[in-house]
């Protein structure tokens, strides 16, 4: 099934300002890198066109939104994850009927991608809104009753005619936008789902087997390649259901895993800023136990879901900030690509100043470790920390560690951690080569190095060294000379 423009006048092709390169993964190692071999990291978050800081594009206000872009680039941000139909409410249907694609979001499209290749920026692409896709099927396109393909949104991801819908959107997508490395990579399905397939046995495999190699065909065929691709899901089904673990994390046709991290009490409905750190450090490394090739891993959205969308409440910034940093360097010192994508949950959807900050301070130790040549395992339990109650998340290979400690006591009455005193810890790392060792003490609130050691370590026993005062948490890299 083609598709085909509604009412109205669309220019046929969109041309980059500045082209940039392709994302791919390294080969052997699970992180990216740009075409020409340089290390790529996605940090960024979830936004949409119907959200504050893109909305300006539907005003026709360029100029703000790239204003905009430079101010993430700035703070580090190299990825935005986007849905081509963000459907909370009717105004940003991708196709109206279904098939038609409408002329004015394609204008706001094209707007977007030009702005993004102007300022470095990439997408993380997915087709539809399969949330509020789900809640609000009575008004959808695709539903039947208005003239859609699909009978029951039960049959979302089997339905014959829904599917070569689905695979059309694709196919228009990299027609008009794929040309360049503008698109990071496709998630070809946000958060499936079982019961948006009939509940069948190998739902998931199907479409990933047929829409997927689809995609890919039509890339190769117009750029002589294809972007990476993925499918994402909501993390707690994957406890629910561990039958779901094969396709998310080892589907052979799949480039890298992608994850959102909604656990139930800590990360969804936060009481402290350290409960929700532990649990996403327990969750990527379960999750990098799942997987048997060196594929990336990274959250592509997480956030306090359960506060925001069913008790209306909007997180103090100064403790969302806190909450959102420690997720960060969670999730990244125990493995994971970036820092993870935040869903807003906020009002109105934006991330914080705060959290901009934590992504520069990101940002700026990244080149402290060669990420093309880290053939990183998540090190939970075999880095020691003494002296103090602070938890440890780390992984490294013999050559490179990326550390991550975290003050867990004392907890102050608002869910901070308190930093009236700081403590004092001696840490050991096992399984180094011999050799010498620059490590770097890293302050993630400001950003900048706290100090350097070197060290000879003669591979018998732990490297063992003593850091900073911790007054809450700090980032250590340690790299082989």
């Amino acid at each position: 099934m083609a598709i085909t423009f509604g009412q109205g006048h669309v220019k046929p092709t969109l041309t980059a300002v500045h082209p940039p390169e392709w994302i791919t993964t390294v080969p052997d190692v699970p992180y990216f890198m740009t075409e020409s071999g340089n290390a790529w990291t996605p940090i960024g978050h979830n936004d949409a066109l119907t959200w504050p800081e893109l909305r300006a594009l539907q005003r026709g206000s360029l100029a703000g939104v790239a204003r905009h872009f430079r101010w993430l680039r700035e703070n580090g941000v190299t990825c935005i994850r986007l849905m081509l139909e963000y459907c909370e409410d009717g105004q940003c249907y991708f196709e109206q009927p279904a098939g038609c694609v409408r002329p004015a979001i394609v204008t706001l499209w094209d707007d977007l991608v030009r702005l993004c290749a102007e300022w470095g920026l990439r997408l993380l692409l997915t087709p539809y809104d399969t949330f509020f896709m789900w809640n609000n099927w009575a008004n959808h396109p695709y539903n039947l009753v208005n003239g859609g393909p699909c009978a029951d949104r039960t049959q979302l991801l089997c339905c014959p005619t829904t599917r070569a819908l689905i695979k059309a959107r694709l196919a228009f997508a990299t027609q008009r936008w794929g040309a360049s490395g503008v698109i990071f990579a496709w998630d070809l399905w946000n958060e499936m789902h079982p019961v948006q397939g009939l509940d069948r046995p190998r739902c998931f495999e199907d479409f990933i087997e047929d829409v997927g190699p689809f995609l890919r065909s039509l890339e190769k065929r117009l750029y002589g390649r294809s972007h990476l691709q993925t499918i994402s899901i909501f993390g707690p089904e994957l406890q629910w259901k561990p039958w779901l673990n094969e396709p998310v994390y080892r589907h052979p046709l799949l480039d890298f895993a992608t994850i959102h991290l909604y656990e139930e009490g800590t990360i969804d409905f936060p009481l402290d800023t350290a409960a929700a750190a532990i649990s996403t450090g327990r969750l990527i490394g379960e999750a990098l136990g799942e997987i048997h090739d060196n594929r990336p891993l990274f959250d592509s959205e997480h956030g306090p879901i359960h506060t925001f969308k069913d008790h209306g409440i909007v997180l103090p910034a100064p403790f969302d900030d806190e909450y959102f940093r420690h997720m960060q360097w969670a999730h990244f010192a125990s493995g994971a690509a970036g820092g993870g994508m935040r869903w807003p949950n906020r009002d109105p959807h934006t991330l914080t100043p705060g959290m901009r900050q934590a992504q520069r301070s990101l940002a700026a130790f990244l080149p402290l470790i060669d990420w093309t040549r880290f053939r990183r395992r998540n090190l939970y339990g075999a880095v020691t920390v003494n002296g103090a109650p602070v938890s440890v998340f780390a992984c490294g290979d013999d050559n490179q560690i990326v550390l991550w400690l975290l003050r867990t006591e004392p907890i102050g009455q608002d869910g901070r951690i308190d930093r009236a005193q700081p403590a004092t810890v001696t840490v050991s790392v096992p399984a180094l080569a011999t050799g010498e060792y620059r490590i770097v003490y890293w302050d993630t609130e400001t950003g900048r190095s706290l100090g350097e050691d070197r060290q000879h370590h003669a591979g018998a026993r732990p490297l063992t060294f003593r850091p900073p005062p911790i007054f809450a948490d700090l980032a250590i890299a340690i790299r082989s000379l």
